[in-house]
């Protein structure tokens, strides 16, 4: 399966992205898929939301919950990550990554894709 992000770019702090990751190779349904972000000045990346490739569920850090949600749109094989409200520390670059339902680690990723969002 390929993971392909896109919909970064520059915002001013309170404005909106949308982030998209289209699945290719499989059917997003099969996988739980999650967004991480790397922000400047930290090598790992992290977490910040899921959602379950298909049926109810998503999962968000603290930092983005009431900001930030995911949907998914199964016609099309994409997952989206609408980004309101945009904070300076906010600004990073933004992957997405799927994973098997029962597995821990995310095995599947995107390349990252930037936002930078100035105050």
């Amino acid at each position: 399966v390929q993971l392909q992000a896109s919909g970064g770019g520059l915002a001013q702090a309170g404005e909106s992205l949308r982030l998209s990751c289209g699945v290719s190779g499989s059917s997003l349904s099969r996988y739980i898929m999650g967004w991480f972000r790397r922000v400047p000045g930290k090598e790992e990346r992290e977490f910040i939301a899921s959602a379950m490739g298909s049926g109810p569920g998503t999962s968000y850090v603290e930092a983005v919950k009431g900001r930030f949600s995911v949907s998914r749109d199964r016609t099309k094989n994409t997952v989206y990550l609408q980004m309101n409200s945009l904070k300076p520390e906010d600004t990073g670059v933004y992957y997405c990554a799927a994973k098997y339902r029962g597995e821990s680690q995310y095995r599947f990723w995107g390349q990252g894709t930037q936002v930078t969002v100035s105050s």
